[in-house]
């Protein structure tokens, strides 16, 4: 049953991406271009420091899926794909794992594919500290995620409907892990006092994941026979909206996944200040419709055009990149009036690297 419902869902990801980039409030974050800003590529420098490690590029395949032959060999070409780029990679939810041990070798394979890169566990917020270990173990991880995913699990037929332990269990699993704890949601964002609170429970890096990519409450709604939660698939905030929220919240990273479309988006949640981003929904439907040699071929493109957009910004360093001036319009703008947040003072940071808002780095 939890071997055909992962199957299901890489079936309707793909799915939700097949028809082109669909608009989300990336789109209204624009770089204020500056003619003369530009530097040397030789001087680039795509490393970022995340969850205490240096990663080649601020960057990462987002954990996606596993528990079942056809997931595992997804996560194979993943896996393959992670190591040939040097990108990081997450595992999807481990706890089919738990269910049928049988299916052990469809989350293995990520660390045997890449020995050597950074590999992150994933189970969800009911995990035990002994379940912790044990995913951990599995696949010799880096780091964990865990991911909250309530509205999904609302919306599953067969989802939970019990969630007031999770800042219990959050912080239990926080104490019982051996490597850093990112948490992470799968599509509807985390606010501000959601960060805050993950931080001061010791949570290492808080991935926003916004709305705006892969959608499950849609997944789970097709999965539906009576298909009644069409009115739900709207909820939450998006991954730009949630970054905004994040400003000048220090003590813990910030990692954006969610609608990250194209190595500009990757850009935008830079410079909104994350130190990394995550990708799935477009990685997946690149690998199950053209195959494992043009996602790699694909990844590469995107770093190098990541790099070549910080190039003409004038930005050598993804940090740097949180010193450019934006321009917030539409939906993002009356966001950040709601929210008490200078959407005007984005479009002066070069001016002022200093003042409002802050350099979370």
């Amino acid at each position: 049953m939890i071997g055909n419902r992962k199957d299901d869902h890489v079936r309707h990801a793909v799915d939700q991406h097949r028809n082109g980039a669909a608009a989300n409030d990336f789109d209204a974050v624009v770089f204020v271009h500056h003619a003369l800003a530009g530097i040397d590529s030789a001087d680039l420098d795509l490393t970022t420091e995340f969850a205490g490690k240096h990663w080649r590029a601020p960057l990462f395949v987002n954990g996606m899926t596993g528990g079942s032959p056809r997931t595992g060999e997804i996560n194979r070409d993943l896996a393959i794909a992670a190591a040939e780029t040097g990108l990081a990679i997450g595992s999807g939810s481990m706890s089919a794992y738990f269910a049928d041990p049988s299916v052990a070798d469809s989350f293995r394979v990520l660390r045997q594919e890449n020995p050597h890169g950074f590999v992150m566990a994933n189970l969800n917020a009911n995990a035990t500290p002994e379940k912790v270990r044990r995913a951990i173990d599995l696949i010799e991880a880096d780091a964990l995620q865990i991911h909250l995913n309530a509205v999904q699990e609302i919306v599953m037929p067969e989802g939970d409907r019990s969630f007031g332990a999770w800042p219990r269990q959050l912080e239990a699993i926080v104490v019982a892990s051996p490597v850093p704890v990112i948490v992470k949601e799968v599509g509807f964002g985390l606010s501000r006092a959601t960060i805050l609170r993950l931080r001061d429970m010791g949570v290492a890096v808080a991935d926003v994941g916004g709305r705006g990519g892969t959608n499950f409450a849609r997944i789970e709604n097709n999965r539906r026979a009576a298909a009644d939660f069409s009115f739900i698939e709207g909820w939450g905030q998006s991954t730009a909206c949630c970054l905004l929220d994040a400003t000048d919240v220090t003590g813990i990273d910030i990692a954006a996944s969610g609608g990250i479309r194209s190595p500009l988006d990757c850009a935008r949640a830079l410079a909104l200040g994350a130190r990394a981003t995550g990708v799935a929904g477009r990685f997946l439907e690149t690998l199950v419709d053209e195959g494992l040699d043009t996602l790699i071929a694909t990844i590469q493109t995107w770093l190098q055009q990541l790099g070549q957009i910080m190039t003409v910004l004038g930005a050598a360093t993804p940090a740097d990149l949180t010193r450019c001036d934006l321009l917030l319009t539409g939906e993002v703008t009356e966001f950040c009036r709601l929210r008490g947040i200078d959407a005007a003072g984005y479009a002066r940071r070069s001016q002022s690297p200093n003042s409002y808002p802050r350099d979370p780095r």
